[in-house]
């Protein structure tokens, strides 16, 4: 096997990632933008999506990291926008956008057309959180986007398999239909209830942080196959126990979170990058299989999929927004929804990998022949996914400041974590004289002093970034006290090098050394963020 395309993907896609947090373009479109002109390069090695990669290997990691990231409570406070965009939404979309392909595309059969409408149906979960933390949206908005990214490839794949398995002539009723989507739904919450507890369970049980990690990294995959053996939704299962694990986090140890974060943060990173960059890179894949419908058909077709889909967006949106608002008792809970906030959720329909990836899983043949427009249908899934990317991806941020939407409350957030550190501050200061008071615990002065004039630092720390700044430097007290503390650690790090260089002491023990550092850097690094 061939590893040298891998290479080259990962490590082309990662240098752009990281070359778009220079620029205001948003890493997602400058990855996609790059894979689309380095496919026509000579010598590059063609990358073909592969549903059977990206939906079990690639799916499950992206959506443990953004459910474990997500707020659980918040996510339940919104469950009713969240779930009408999740499911209602990507049905509305599969019916609306395949009925109208039936109706624009010649000799193409409706359950084709359904099979379509499903394919396109979900906007991306990645392309749609990267944009809404690059732009700052209100946190009621995030929240939803969010929600729906989790949730709502659940309901497409399922719809996707009911379209298909009437498509091929495997006599889908509407009864087995529903009852496949109650299957996938209530089965994919079951077993993230049933995997849930006894994973957190590991979590804090296993006391070594090495361990802890593996199990973390495999989560995600044993979730996902487990359910999708019993024909649930493995994407389901796997937001159900991330949801859980990310909302009991406080529970694990502090060096597994530390390692956690680091590990998946860097996971994150390296499959968003690919992800996109791949996107890019299917070009020459869907433009050599298109034969009969090149030229201004294709074009035509392309362009009529991709207003329609932003069309139907908008269509239900707003109807979903403001029908609840009928209630008295919404009305007075929530407020009126206005119409800038449902814009930019109508808005911000971005689709994405998961779209190429099940459009790629339609099989070549149905029954005795060839799948109808399979081709054709592969490009309108290429296009409609470059067509949100670019278009609705560029112009998102200035609409959002057009728009002049309240971003989030920072004073009032720094307030809220202030009062928070001073009741546990004050909590640990409580502990901290009764552990004292008992003379099993005797300190001398000076070290019991230092106990609590690190409490007395976190506690001040948030206050401080309330008040005034240096005015020569304009830092924080908080921020000239991490600088600071960065250069003193940076000072022992360089004798200790040299220390080692010049034989004094050994590589172990300069590495023993430096850990130490690292750890107190990293401790007054978070005392003050």
């Amino acid at each position: 096997m061939d590893v040298m395309p891998l290479l080259l993907l990962v490590a082309g896609s990662a240098a752009i990632a990281a070359a778009a947090r220079r620029t205001p373009i948003p890493a997602p479109l400058l990855l996609v933008a790059a894979g689309l002109a380095v496919s026509y390069l000579p010598g590059v090695p063609s990358y073909t999506l592969d549903p059977h990669i990206v939906l079990p290997l690639i799916l499950p990691p992206l959506l443990y990291t953004a459910a474990t990231e997500s707020s659980y409570l918040d996510l339940r406070a919104q469950l009713r926008p969240v779930a009408l965009l999740s499911v209602g939404y990507v049905l509305f979309a599969t019916f609306a956008v395949g009925w109208v392909l039936y109706l624009l595309v010649p000799a193409l059969p409706l359950t084709a057309a359904l099979v379509f409408g499903a394919v396109v149906a979900p906007p991306d979960a990645v392309a749609a959180t990267a944009v809404a933390r690059r732009v700052g949206l209100p946190s009621r908005i995030t929240t939803i986007l969010q929600g729906e990214s989790l949730l709502n490839d659940a309901t497409a794949i399922t719809a996707f398999r009911v379209a298909l398995a009437a498509a091929v002539g495997e006599g889908a009723t509407w009864a087995g239909g529903i009852g496949e989507f109650l299957l996938a739904a209530f089965g994919g919450v079951a077993f993230g209830l049933v995997l849930m507890v006894p994973l957190h369970w590991l979590r804090t049980h296993v006391k070594e942080a090495l361990l802890q990690n593996t199990l973390s990294l495999l989560i995600p995959f044993v979730a996902y196959a487990a359910a999708e053996q019993v024909h649930a939704s493995g994407v389901i299962a796997v937001v159900v126990v991330a949801l859980y694990l990310g909302h009991r986090a406080g529970e694990v140890d502090f060096a597994t979170r530390l390692q956690e974060e680091a590990v998946w943060k860097m996971v994150a990173f390296i499959l968003e990058s690919a992800v996109f960059a791949l996107i890019g890179l299917q070009l020459p894949v869907v433009l050599r299989g298109l034969g009969e419908h090149e030229g201004f058909d294709a074009a035509w077709y392309a362009l009529v999929v991709f207003v329609v889909v932003v069309a139907v967006r908008f269509l239900w949106v707003y109807p979903a927004t403001w029908l609840p608002q009928l209630s008295a008792r919404i009305r007075e809970r929530e407020g009126s929804p206005g119409w800038k906030g449902p814009f930019v959720v109508a808005w911000a329909g971005m689709r994405g990998v998961v779209s190429l990836a099940i459009a790629f899983s339609i099989p070549v043949t149905a029954g005795d022949e060839d799948f109808p427009h399979r081709n054709l249908l592969l490009f309108l899934t290429f296009t409609t996914v470059i067509g949100t990317l670019v278009v609705q991806g560029l112009t998102l941020p200035p609409l959002i400041r057009l728009l002049k939407l309240p971003g989030r409350d920072e004073q009032a957030e720094t307030l809220a974590e202030a009062n928070a550190q001073a009741q546990a501050s004050r909590a640990a200061e409580q502990r901290l004289d009764e552990l004292l008071s008992d003379e099993r615990n005797a300190l001398p002065a000076p070290l019991a002093e230092r106990l609590r004039s690190v409490l007395e630092r976190r506690r001040n720390a948030v206050w401080e970034r309330l008040g005034q700044v240096n005015p020569v430097t304009g830092e924080s007290v908080d921020d000239t006290y991490r600088r600071l503390s960065r250069e003193m650690i940076s000072t022992e790090r360089e004798v200790f090098v040299k220390l080692r260089d010049g034989r004094f002491i050994d590589d172990e023990m300069l590495r023993t050394l430096l850990r130490r550092l690292d750890l107190e850097e990293a401790a007054a690094h978070r005392e003050t963020a």
